[in-house]
């Protein structure tokens, strides 16, 4: 019987070695490098209106980052949220040379032509189970926001609709439509 061969998994140290490219973005998904293309403006104007949207009601929760790097995985992960909630403490326990350690906090993603279901799913489920309380799919084609819960609890939500801020704590709750006008 021949040997079997094991996969070459790389480490998040070997990926900070590659050298950086301008063109893409390169990301550590399991420990293979997975290249992305890099977001077109409404994608930036989307990300960046929710900051705005959410800012008011974060108070002293913690700090909202754009294209916020994490290691839900530490070994092996090393990825980019469109937009990431992270309570402060973990934040300022995060040394300056390294990347903040789980997923955060609250993950939105906002879906680019080339993303299917399926990624969204396992980026889901893996933020889920890796410190995100809520992971959010925000859909500007179909005008929706998939929001899914540690629990398990999916539900989505449309223009007009109000989405509960639970990792916010309190009763707050953000309009939808406003999202869209982005």
């Amino acid at each position: 019987m021949g040997a079997v061969a094991k996969p070459l998994l790389m480490t998040v140290d070997q990926y900070r070695l590659l050298p950086a490219r301008e063109d893409v973005i390169l990301e550590l998904h399991w420990g293979t490098v997975v290249t992305l293309t890099r977001p077109k403006m409404k994608h930036a104007k989307v990300q960046l209106g929710l900051v705005r949207l959410l800012q008011p009601f974060a108070l002293d929760l913690g700090i909202f980052a754009i294209e916020g790097a994490f290691r839900a995985l530490p070994e092996y992960d090393l990825r980019g949220a469109d937009v990431a909630v992270v309570s402060q403490a973990r934040w300022d326990n995060t040394p300056d040379d390294d990347n903040l350690k789980g997923s955060p906090e609250l993950v939105i993603e906002v879906p680019s032509p080339s993303n299917t279901r399926a990624e969204m799913r396992e980026k889901a489920a893996l933020c889920l189970s890796t410190g995100a309380e809520e992971f959010w799919v925000v859909d500007t084609k179909q005008n929706t926001v998939r929001v899914t819960r540690r629990s398990s609890e999916e539900t989505l939500y449309r223009p007009g609709d109000r989405i509960p801020l639970t990792v916010f704590g309190g009763g707050a709750r953000l309009e939808t439509t406003p999202i869209f006008r982005s």
